[in-house]
């Protein structure tokens, strides 16, 4: 099993998550994080850390593709291994339905 973000975190970034992570399996988009599928060691301390529950297991329904989302990202994005501040806005798109429309595949900045 392994834990995956959702489009609820795109226009957000909340990385929260990144700083409880012990094996830094997390990958920083332009305006969402991604975590990759073969680092997670499922232990589920992310999960709780997401203040909009964009973090969920793949043991839900529908996560398949999430997997395979999850993983084609963290493959070509900068590690990211501490905590930033989230992105200008990110207030007002919490609770938005379907914010994939909003997804970018730009790498993030990285770790400093």
């Amino acid at each position: 099993m392994t834990y995956v973000v959702t489009d609820s975190c795109i226009g957000c970034k909340y990385t929260d998550c990144v700083e409880v992570c012990p094996v830094d399996c997390f990958y920083e988009g332009a305006n969402m994080l991604v975590i990759h599928p073969d680092e997670c060691i499922d232990c589920g301390v992310c999960e709780p850390e997401c203040p909009i529950d964009a973090i969920l297991p793949d043991t839900e329904p529908g996560m398949e593709k999430w997997v395979e989302f999850n993983r084609k990202y963290s493959e070509i994005w900068p590690v990211i291994i501490e905590k930033r501040d989230p992105l200008p806005g990110a207030e007002a798109l919490e609770n938005e339905e379907g914010k994939l429309k909003y997804f970018s595949a730009e790498p993030g900045k990285g770790s400093d």
